[in-house]
């Protein structure tokens, strides 16, 4: 769950994420510490029953690993999960030693330890142009099944009511383990470390939060406590859903991540939703989340992911697989503002305080100067406001018994919950208060409970957005897009606290958090929307319509790198429906590419399947540049010259007869040159693909960190905008 950022640890589930902590799981009696190990073996083949009971799978599983077991124990003993629907491998408690030896075992790809993520914690429909009475492509909305990776769901929220919905569509192949199902929540399971007869009720908040934003049916009049009232709704309320628990308390682990996938894949969702992520990638076949969305993928299923809360913290965008979906956090049209007004008629700050106002109460500083609850033990602030130079969740001023609380923050564009009366600031804000206090004899401060205000300067990439470049793979941009991530309303569970603060006693149907968690579910819901229009697209043709039609964002109020930060754009559902031409790529297309990437035959091999072709030799090797992507990146040294080739391919999905798009180049500027080959492409039926390629040539001196550019094709009715982003920022060598 996690709180978001520096020190601000504000609510169990606001969004910061991997600490990228591994967990052990033991220690042997010889003292060699044992943790979970996956063990990746790629492609599953169809599932069969063995003699003793056990699948195929899973007896060859056991022979693999009962022959470099030496201390008397069993496979029996050691596995954790088998993973036998969709994906050929294992979990399993492991030494140091014998994960070494397994690494050299044929059929292995990769042996990986187990690493412990976190969640990266509705109005924002309508700001996105996707309003109640959009046109929708019913009754095949309720034939898309979304499957939502997270912490579960509460099945008694209205979001979730099955008035009016049919039965489960005859595909599905699911089940409900300890949760009574509808026909809105179709499929439910758990998963921690193997056991067995868990439950997939929510007792976080955060998969109830994810999983009506993608889907939730129409309610309306909620809001938290009379803040952000209206209707919630998600993108595609008539849409089914699949709920795999994986995240419990502060963690989500990598064998429960693969073993969702697993299943999720096998029961035949269309795409999976995945609110989680790291602080930094790691490479594809280490990462459970680029495995799990590599054999969604070949099943024609689709993986939305959030591009993670560590953009302050010297992380970098997650989640960077080309075959899924990374999601940047962006702000919507309403702000939610909690005032502080000082004794002097100033007034400073934002938070989301459902509290009464809380009027002129003295201001004071804490002694050891920390709010920390052990800084703070054995004193009292009764009735006061405490003013936090630091991080703090309210804890420790709510134990001291403080009236309220100022808190110094980092993240201005978010209004927090706290368990009190309370207002996050900046320091130089902070800086204000204390000149305040120092000159005056008695200083008072009034909080006022949260209003709503229209923020003009909507859409902006959220403070805490991770940002790019792709670590793994330089030459494709991630993220993808930004969706609305900040003060999103949605259904929430009655078993934690509003705040995620276990001292705080307010609980409520519906609750306001961020995070780029938050902004995925949008793009899952569009993703839904537009497979509800087009159910026979592959994921590289749904994805293409999200990115080529996203709204661009205006880099001067979104300082840090254009498209790395905001990738595409913002999201735009209405327009990705109808996107004219698409972007396609399958299986073959990836496997080319981390080819080039330096995996080898035999590993392909193992994943793809054995039939599969080995990596091509020379000028066959498909770099990032040459995969039929959306979007162009190219990293390029300072001071030099470059000329980088983007060969691409675009697929008519508009006009079903004849139509002509003609190319334009826009916002090159006076450092690169780009030229597109041919500019003009005739269709003359549907589906048909053209091909073209892209130069792009110069040099950015030394400071400039990017320059920016689009190629965009028109009809005269579609425009499809191919964002290009040439950077000079660091990318450490692998």
């Amino acid at each position: 769950m996690g709180t978001v950022l520096r020190g601000l640890a504000v609510s169990l589930l606001l969004a910061v994420f991997l600490l990228g902590t591994l967990h052990a799981s033991g220690v042997s009696s010889d003292g060699d510490e044992k943790q979970v190990y996956i063990v990746y073996m790629g492609h599953q083949h169809e599932p069969s029953e063995s003699a003793d009971g056990f699948s195929a799978a899973e007896a060859a599983h056991h022979k693999l690993l009962n022959q470099i077991l030496d201390d008397g124990s069993s496979a029996l003993d050691r596995i954790v999960y088998s993973y036998r629907r969709s994906i050929n491998g294992f979990a399993a408690r492991l030494t140091e030693q014998e994960r070494q030896k397994l690494s050299t075992m044929e059929g292995v790809v990769s042996v990986f330890p187990s690493r412990t993520y976190q969640l990266q914690t509705t109005r924002s429909w309508d700001f996105l142009g996707l309003p109640r009475n959009a046109r929708r492509s019913l009754p095949t909305e309720g034939e898309v099944i979304v499957g939502m990776l997270d912490t579960g769901v509460w099945p008694d929220s209205p979001s979730f009511s099955d008035d009016g919905l049919g039965p489960p569509p005859g595909k599905w192949k699911g089940a409900c383990h300890n949760f009574t199902c509808n026909n809105k929540i179709i499929g439910a399971r758990a998963y921690r470390q193997g056991r067995a007869g868990l439950s997939p009720v929510d007792t976080a908040g955060h998969g109830s939060h994810t999983a009506s934003t993608v889907a939730g049916r129409v309610v309306e009049g909620v809001g938290l406590a009379g803040v952000a009232a209206g209707s919630a709704r998600g993108g595609v309320p008539g849409a089914r859903l699949a709920i795999y628990k994986i995240c419990w308390d502060d963690f989500c682990a990598s064998e429960d991540m693969l073993a969702a996938f697993d299943d999720a894949i096998a029961d035949g969702v269309d795409l999976i939703s995945f609110s989680i992520g790291g602080k930094l990638p790691v490479p594809y076949f280490e990462d459970p989340a680029a495995i799990g969305s590599f054999h969604a993928m070949r099943r024609g299923v689709l993986t939305s992911a959030s591009a993670g809360n560590s953009a302050l913290t010297g992380g970098r965008v997650c989640n960077v697989a080309p075959w899924m979906l990374s999601v940047a956090a962006s702000s919507i049209d309403r702000r939610l503002v909690a005032k502080l007004v000082l004794g002097n008629g100033k007034t400073i700050g934002a938070s989301v305080n459902i509290f009464p106002k809380l009027e002129k109460a003295p201001l004071a500083l804490p002694v050891n100067g920390s709010c920390q609850p052990e800084s703070l033990a054995g004193q009292s602030y009764s009735g006061k406001i405490l003013l936090c130079p630091g991080g703090s969740n309210g804890t420790g001023p709510l134990r001291a018994g403080a009236a309220g609380t100022v808190i110094v923050n980092d993240e201005p564009d978010i209004a927090f919950v706290f368990p009190l009366p309370a207002v996050t600031i900046a320091q130089d804000q902070f800086t204000e208060i204390l000149a305040y206090v120092n000159r005056t004899r008695n200083p008072v401060g009034s909080i006022h409970s949260t209003k709503s205000t229209f923020d003009s300067e909507a859409p902006t990439v959220a403070s805490f957005s991770s940002t790019g470049p792709n670590l793994i793979s330089p030459g494709i941009l991630k993220p993808d897009l930004a969706a609305p991530g900040i003060d999103i309303l949605a259904a929430w569970t009655p078993l934690t606290p509003v705040s995620g603060n276990h001292k705080d006693n307010r609980f409520a149907a519906y609750n306001i958090i961020s995070g780029t968690s938050m902004a995925c579910p949008h793009a899952t819901g569009t993703a839904a929307y537009v497979k509800s229009f087009h159910p026979g697209w592959s994921p590289a043709m749904i994805m293409s319509a999200l990115i080529t039609t996203a709204t661009p964002m205006d880099p001067a109020r979104n300082p840090g790198g254009g498209e790395l930060v905001y990738g595409a754009g913002q999201l735009n559902p209405a327009r990705a429906r109808d996107p004219g031409l698409v972007y396609d790529a399958r299986e073959d297309d990836y496997v080319r590419m981390v080819c080039a990437e330096g995996y080898n035959s035999t590993q392909l091999r193992a994943v793809t399947g054995a039939n599969a072709a080995a990596c091509p030799a020379g000028r066959e090797r498909s770099a990032a540049a040459d995969l039929n992507y959306p979007t162009m990146a190219h990293h390029a040294v300072p001071g030099k010259n470059f000329t980088v080739r983007f060969p691409r391919a675009v697929t008519n999905v508009g006009a079903p007869g004849r139509s002509v798009y003609t190319a334009r180049i826009v916002g090159s500027g006076p450092l690169i040159t780009v030229a597109v080959a041919p500019r003009r492409l005739a269709f003359s039926r549907l589906l048909q693909k053209l091909s073209f390629t892209v130069t792009v040539s110069g040099a950015l001196p030394v400071g400039n960190l990017f320059v920016s550019a689009a190629v965009v094709w028109s009809d005269g009715v579609r425009q499809v905008r191919s964002p290009i982003i040439v950077h000079t920022v660091d990318v450490p060598k692998s």
